[in-house]
């Protein structure tokens, strides 16, 4: 179970993790041994995250989930493949977790006296100034 927070973990039947051959320097060791993970988790199908929650996070500008509602995190920061795994993991909770805050709705406001008085001054000064300018009339 990969825990989320309080009430929403998500079993680790849903998370698919595969090992993939890492890339760069690393010589012989980089060349032989898969150490690097692969996570997918597809969020349309997750019956552990509530709906209001997927939506948010399928909302979510983040390069890592695709068109179709697929998280792909790739991660390849150890030489250990299991400590490549708790990373992974470590990063779809972090992914999922600004989904779980349900944003503040906006409150409609006008603007106040003091404002309003500001910006009537400030039309009646240009006005004066751009009267100003104008040719004397004869």
């Amino acid at each position: 179970m990969l825990r989320i927070s309080d009430n929403i973990s998500i079993p680790v039947s849903e998370i698919s993790i595969s090992p993939i051959r890492s890339r760069g320097p690393g010589g012989q060791h980089v060349n032989k041994v898969s150490t690097a993970v692969r996570l997918r988790f597809d969020v349309q199908a997750s019956t552990a995250l509530p709906a209001d929650v997927k939506s948010r996070l399928l909302a979510a500008a983040d390069h890592r989930i695709s068109s179709d509602g697929v998280v792909n995190i790739r991660v390849q920061d150890s030489r250990s493949q299991e400590r490549n795994r708790q990373l992974a993991m470590e990063r779809l909770a972090e992914l999922i977790q600004p989904a779980l805050v349900e944003p503040k709705k906006r409150k409609k406001t006008k603007p106040g006296r003091k404002a309003r008085q500001k910006r009537l001054d400030n039309k009646a000064h240009r006005s004066r100034l751009k009267e100003s300018r104008a040719r004397p009339d004869e």
